[in-house]
Protein backbone atom coordinates (compact mmCIF):
# COMPACT_ATOMS: atom_id res chain seq x y z
CA UNK A 1 0.00 0.00 0.00
CA UNK A 2 1.16 3.31 -0.98
CA UNK A 3 2.51 5.62 2.26
CA UNK A 4 0.93 9.24 3.15
CA UNK A 5 4.22 10.22 1.75
CA UNK A 6 3.96 8.43 -1.30
CA UNK A 7 0.08 9.58 -1.85
CA UNK A 8 1.08 13.36 -1.44
CA UNK A 9 3.64 13.19 -4.00
CA UNK A 10 2.20 11.41 -6.68
CA UNK A 11 1.00 12.81 -9.82
CA UNK A 12 -0.72 9.20 -10.69
CA UNK A 13 -2.78 8.03 -7.84
CA UNK A 14 -5.37 4.79 -8.46
CA UNK A 15 -7.74 4.05 -6.11
CA UNK A 16 -9.90 0.80 -5.98
CA UNK A 17 -10.13 0.93 -9.90
CA UNK A 18 -12.13 -2.06 -11.24
CA UNK A 19 -13.19 -2.24 -14.70
CA UNK A 20 -15.73 -4.77 -16.16
CA UNK A 21 -16.70 -5.09 -19.71
CA UNK A 22 -19.72 -6.36 -20.60
CA UNK A 23 -19.07 -9.44 -23.22
CA UNK A 24 -22.52 -10.69 -23.47
CA UNK A 25 -23.95 -13.48 -21.19
CA UNK A 26 -20.82 -13.26 -19.13
CA UNK A 27 -19.13 -9.90 -17.97
CA UNK A 28 -15.54 -9.92 -17.93
CA UNK A 29 -13.48 -8.08 -15.24
CA UNK A 30 -10.39 -6.85 -16.25
CA UNK A 31 -9.34 -4.56 -13.21
CA UNK A 32 -10.01 -5.92 -9.69
CA UNK A 33 -9.74 -2.96 -7.50
CA UNK A 34 -6.10 -1.82 -8.57
CA UNK A 35 -4.65 0.82 -6.38
CA UNK A 36 -1.19 2.28 -7.92
CA UNK A 37 0.75 5.71 -7.06
CA UNK A 38 3.11 6.89 -9.23
CA UNK A 39 5.49 9.87 -8.62
CA UNK A 40 6.93 12.67 -10.27
CA UNK A 41 9.95 11.91 -12.03
CA UNK A 42 9.69 7.83 -11.83
CA UNK A 43 9.77 5.45 -14.71
CA UNK A 44 7.11 2.93 -14.33
CA UNK A 45 6.76 -0.36 -16.79
CA UNK A 46 3.94 -2.49 -16.23
CA UNK A 47 4.57 -5.80 -17.14
CA UNK A 48 2.47 -9.01 -18.24
CA UNK A 49 0.82 -11.53 -19.93
CA UNK A 50 -1.43 -10.68 -22.81
CA UNK A 51 -5.30 -10.01 -21.61
CA UNK A 52 -3.57 -9.76 -17.96
CA UNK A 53 -4.92 -6.41 -17.83
CA UNK A 54 -2.13 -3.36 -18.17
CA UNK A 55 -3.50 -1.88 -21.66
CA UNK A 56 -6.76 -1.52 -19.55
CA UNK A 57 -4.88 -0.04 -16.90
CA UNK A 58 -2.63 2.54 -18.82
CA UNK A 59 -6.19 3.49 -20.38
CA UNK A 60 -7.45 4.09 -16.85
CA UNK A 61 -4.54 6.54 -16.63
CA UNK A 62 -4.98 8.34 -19.72
CA UNK A 63 -8.73 8.81 -19.65
CA UNK A 64 -8.71 6.28 -23.17
CA UNK A 65 -11.51 4.50 -20.95
CA UNK A 66 -13.91 5.05 -17.61
CA UNK A 67 -13.60 2.57 -14.32
CA UNK A 68 -16.63 1.05 -13.33
CA UNK A 69 -15.48 1.84 -9.28
CA UNK A 70 -12.89 3.35 -8.54
CA UNK A 71 -10.70 6.78 -8.41
CA UNK A 72 -8.23 7.73 -11.07
CA UNK A 73 -6.18 11.11 -10.32
CA UNK A 74 -3.82 12.26 -12.16
CA UNK A 75 -2.02 15.45 -11.80
CA UNK A 76 -4.12 16.52 -8.83
CA UNK A 77 -7.48 15.78 -11.89
CA UNK A 78 -10.26 13.60 -11.25
CA UNK A 79 -9.92 11.85 -14.10
CA UNK A 80 -12.87 9.77 -13.75
CA UNK A 81 -15.21 12.72 -13.48
CA UNK A 82 -14.11 14.04 -16.58
CA UNK A 83 -17.01 13.83 -19.85
CA UNK A 84 -15.79 13.38 -22.92
CA UNK A 85 -14.78 17.07 -24.02
CA UNK A 86 -13.29 17.84 -20.57
CA UNK A 87 -10.79 14.98 -21.17
CA UNK A 88 -10.05 15.23 -24.57
CA UNK A 89 -8.72 18.58 -23.14
CA UNK A 90 -7.15 17.72 -20.50
CA UNK A 91 -5.60 14.86 -21.86
CA UNK A 92 -4.02 17.43 -24.75
CA UNK A 93 -2.07 19.53 -21.87
CA UNK A 94 -1.60 16.74 -19.53
CA UNK A 95 -0.25 13.62 -21.00
CA UNK A 96 1.58 12.51 -23.97
CA UNK A 97 0.24 9.37 -25.10
CA UNK A 98 2.54 6.73 -27.76
CA UNK A 99 0.62 3.88 -28.86
CA UNK A 100 2.16 0.86 -30.40
CA UNK A 101 0.96 0.99 -33.84
CA UNK A 102 2.46 5.02 -33.94
CA UNK A 103 -1.43 6.32 -34.75
CA UNK A 104 0.32 9.10 -37.14
CA UNK A 105 -1.60 10.81 -39.80
CA UNK A 106 -0.91 9.60 -42.65
CA UNK A 107 -2.05 12.55 -45.17
CA UNK A 108 -0.29 14.82 -42.85
CA UNK A 109 3.66 15.31 -42.68
CA UNK A 110 5.72 14.76 -39.74
CA UNK A 111 5.92 17.98 -38.38
CA UNK A 112 2.30 18.68 -39.43
CA UNK A 113 1.54 15.66 -37.17
CA UNK A 114 3.29 17.10 -34.59
CA UNK A 115 2.02 20.28 -34.67
CA UNK A 116 -1.67 18.84 -34.24
CA UNK A 117 -1.98 18.97 -30.60
CA UNK A 118 -1.01 22.20 -30.53
CA UNK A 119 -3.80 23.66 -33.02
CA UNK A 120 -6.27 21.13 -30.71
CA UNK A 121 -5.37 22.48 -27.50
CA UNK A 122 -4.62 26.25 -28.49
CA UNK A 123 -1.30 25.93 -26.99
CA UNK A 124 1.72 28.39 -27.92
CA UNK A 125 1.36 31.04 -31.06
CA UNK A 126 0.70 29.65 -34.22
CA UNK A 127 3.73 30.99 -35.56
CA UNK A 128 6.45 29.68 -32.99
CA UNK A 129 4.57 26.00 -33.51
CA UNK A 130 6.68 24.98 -36.38
CA UNK A 131 9.60 25.91 -35.02
CA UNK A 132 8.36 24.00 -31.71
CA UNK A 133 7.49 21.34 -33.44
CA UNK A 134 11.29 21.14 -35.34
CA UNK A 135 12.79 21.56 -31.82
CA UNK A 136 11.55 18.29 -31.13
CA UNK A 137 12.11 16.54 -34.10
CA UNK A 138 15.78 16.85 -33.61
CA UNK A 139 15.62 16.17 -30.04
CA UNK A 140 14.58 12.71 -31.43
CA UNK A 141 16.74 12.92 -34.48
CA UNK A 142 13.84 13.61 -37.14
CA UNK A 143 14.72 16.89 -38.10
CA UNK A 144 15.58 16.14 -41.87
CA UNK A 145 12.13 14.09 -42.61
CA UNK A 146 9.85 16.91 -41.16
CA UNK A 147 8.26 17.54 -44.57
CA UNK A 148 7.35 13.71 -45.31
CA UNK A 149 4.77 11.62 -45.01
CA UNK A 150 4.85 8.68 -42.69
CA UNK A 151 4.30 6.40 -45.33
CA UNK A 152 7.70 7.53 -46.34
CA UNK A 153 9.74 6.34 -42.54
CA UNK A 154 10.06 2.94 -41.09
CA UNK A 155 8.51 1.55 -37.76
CA UNK A 156 11.43 3.23 -35.97
CA UNK A 157 11.04 6.74 -37.51
CA UNK A 158 7.34 6.40 -36.64
CA UNK A 159 7.88 6.15 -33.48
CA UNK A 160 10.06 8.38 -32.67
CA UNK A 161 8.15 11.46 -34.59
CA UNK A 162 5.13 9.40 -32.61
CA UNK A 163 7.05 10.22 -29.04
CA UNK A 164 7.63 13.97 -30.45
CA UNK A 165 4.40 14.60 -30.84
CA UNK A 166 3.13 13.03 -27.40
CA UNK A 167 5.58 16.22 -26.06
CA UNK A 168 4.30 18.50 -28.37
CA UNK A 169 2.53 20.57 -25.17
CA UNK A 170 5.35 19.55 -22.64
CA UNK A 171 3.14 17.64 -20.79
CA UNK A 172 4.39 16.04 -17.40
CA UNK A 173 3.85 12.57 -17.94
CA UNK A 174 4.48 10.38 -20.66
CA UNK A 175 2.39 7.08 -20.88
CA UNK A 176 3.76 4.38 -23.42
CA UNK A 177 1.12 0.79 -24.73
CA UNK A 178 3.71 -1.26 -26.01
CA UNK A 179 6.13 1.71 -27.92
CA UNK A 180 8.54 -1.20 -28.32
CA UNK A 181 6.28 -3.84 -29.73
CA UNK A 182 6.76 -3.60 -33.47
CA UNK A 183 10.41 -2.25 -33.56
CA UNK A 184 13.56 -4.26 -34.07
CA UNK A 185 15.88 -4.90 -31.16
CA UNK A 186 18.22 -2.43 -32.21
CA UNK A 187 15.36 0.28 -32.37
CA UNK A 188 13.50 -0.43 -29.60
CA UNK A 189 16.75 0.34 -27.17
CA UNK A 190 17.35 3.14 -28.98
CA UNK A 191 13.63 4.22 -28.19
CA UNK A 192 13.84 3.06 -24.99
CA UNK A 193 17.15 5.11 -24.30
CA UNK A 194 15.39 8.15 -25.59
CA UNK A 195 12.47 7.46 -22.54
CA UNK A 196 15.44 7.38 -20.37
CA UNK A 197 16.72 10.58 -21.54
CA UNK A 198 13.36 11.60 -21.11
CA UNK A 199 13.01 10.81 -17.29
CA UNK A 200 16.77 12.36 -16.57
CA UNK A 201 14.94 15.94 -17.71
CA UNK A 202 12.26 15.15 -15.16
CA UNK A 203 8.93 13.59 -17.41
CA UNK A 204 6.94 10.57 -15.31
CA UNK A 205 6.27 7.78 -17.66
CA UNK A 206 4.39 4.59 -17.18
CA UNK A 207 5.50 1.80 -19.97
CA UNK A 208 3.12 -0.94 -20.79
CA UNK A 209 5.30 -3.92 -21.94
CA UNK A 210 5.62 -7.77 -22.31
CA UNK A 211 9.27 -7.61 -22.83
CA UNK A 212 11.48 -8.83 -20.08
CA UNK A 213 14.55 -7.45 -21.68
CA UNK A 214 12.89 -3.80 -21.22
CA UNK A 215 10.87 -4.55 -18.00
CA UNK A 216 14.45 -5.46 -16.28
CA UNK A 217 15.14 -1.91 -17.29
CA UNK A 218 12.92 0.83 -16.53
CA UNK A 219 13.07 2.20 -12.67
CA UNK A 220 10.38 0.13 -11.32
CA UNK A 221 8.48 -2.83 -12.55
CA UNK A 222 4.69 -3.81 -11.79
CA UNK A 223 3.63 -7.33 -12.73
CA UNK A 224 -0.14 -7.33 -13.89
CA UNK A 225 -1.60 -10.83 -13.93
CA UNK A 226 -5.63 -11.14 -14.00
CA UNK A 227 -6.53 -7.87 -13.34
CA UNK A 228 -4.61 -7.05 -10.42
CA UNK A 229 -0.55 -5.79 -9.53
CA UNK A 230 0.72 -8.59 -8.13
CA UNK A 231 4.33 -8.02 -8.23
CA UNK A 232 6.94 -5.33 -7.71
CA UNK A 233 10.39 -4.63 -8.29
CA UNK A 234 12.57 -1.61 -8.01
CA UNK A 235 15.72 -1.23 -10.40
CA UNK A 236 18.48 0.73 -9.42
CA UNK A 237 18.70 3.91 -11.21
CA UNK A 238 21.44 4.35 -14.23
CA UNK A 239 24.98 5.36 -12.87
CA UNK A 240 25.51 6.96 -16.56
CA UNK A 241 24.01 9.17 -18.95
CA UNK A 242 23.45 7.76 -22.82
CA UNK A 243 22.45 9.70 -25.59
CA UNK A 244 19.86 8.37 -28.11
Amino acid sequence: MPTPADISDAVIDLRGVVKVYDTGEVPFTALKGVDLTVRSGEFVGLVGKSGSGKTTLINMITGIDHPTEGEVNVGGTPVHALNENQLAMWRGRTIGVVFQFFQLLPTLTVIENVMLPMDFCNMYASAERPERAMHLLEQVEMADQAFKLPSALSGGQQQRVAIARALANDPPILAADEPTGNLDSKTADAVFRLFEELVDAHKTIVMVTHDSDIAARVRRALVVSDGEIVEETVHRPRTERRGI
